[in-house]
């Protein structure tokens, strides 16, 4: 009898055991679905950055980022991380505020949208790359953004293919190889491995890397307000790392 008693209970644990681990492989799956939901949704609210081509919501892109790495990374960057995060996006913004631009209250709107998805896409990606690696994450997020991409596509297409230009063609190419796949992979490495919330400073200098480009390709001129501005956000980036 007692036999019996021992070998049931045996059973029973392993049973449980087995259904524990069948619970955390369903959960595993769960998060792993939910992550790439929410980085795939990244890529279609960059293309609406594209579109809007807001910079001044771009600059709260850096922040938006480093409070999801605490929300979903966990991270615990100290006090003064956040007085230099908030001070390079004020610079940032204030710099494409004094620059001008149209803009109206549904851009804007899309634009807040994106970048708060953006911010929650880049840390469920760092999060998830740390377990399955960078290239697959994008390449996954890739694949389940690619539907409504296409119905977008098909809704915006022209009506005519010959009036798109090769430049035009060359430019998508680009930016679906480097800017949405190969530039990815190595974005969401450094974010795993240097941290979100510090690594994720590094966009408050995109736009200025930008503008650089411009005035080196375009030959568009730099003025000493941009330089001062990207000194100053430099100064901020190096504190927020140091201090994440």
């Amino acid at each position: 009898m007692k036999q019996q008693f021992y070998r049931l209970s045996l059973l029973q644990v392993k049973g449980s055991i087995k259904n524990k681990k069948l619970d955390d492989e369903y959960k595993k799956v769960f998060q792993i679905s939910h992550s790439l939901f929410f980085i795939a949704a990244v890529h279609l609210c960059v293309i609406n950055a594209l579109i809007y081509q807001q910079p001044c919501f771009l600059a709260l892109l850096p922040l938006s980022t480093a409070i999801f790495a605490v929300i979903r990374g966990g991270e615990k960057p100290r006090p003064i991380f956040w007085f230099f995060s908030i001070i390079g996006s004020l610079l940032v913004m204030g710099y494409a505020l004094s620059q001008g631009g149209v803009s109206s209250i549904s851009a804007d709107l899309l634009m807040i949208a994106s970048v708060i998805v953006c911010g929650l896409g880049y840390a469920e990606g760092a999060s998830l790359t740390k377990a399955l690696g960078g290239w697959q994450v994008i390449c996954c997020a890739l694949i389940v953004s690619l539907p409504p991409m296409l119905i977008l596509s098909f809704i915006l297409m022209p009506e005519e293919l010959a009036t798109i230009s090769v430049s035009a063609w060359v430019g998508l190419g680009y930016v679906s190889l480097f800017s949405m796949l190969i530039g990815f992979i190595f974005w969401y490495k450094g974010l795993s491995q240097g941290g979100i919330a510090a690594v994720g400073q590094l966009q408050l200098l995109q736009p200025f890397f930008g503008l650089g480009l411009a005035a080196v390709l375009l030959h568009e001129s730099v003025n000493l307000l941009m330089l001062l501005v990207t000194i100053g956000v430099i100064f901020c980036v190096a504190g927020s790392r140091k201090y994440a």
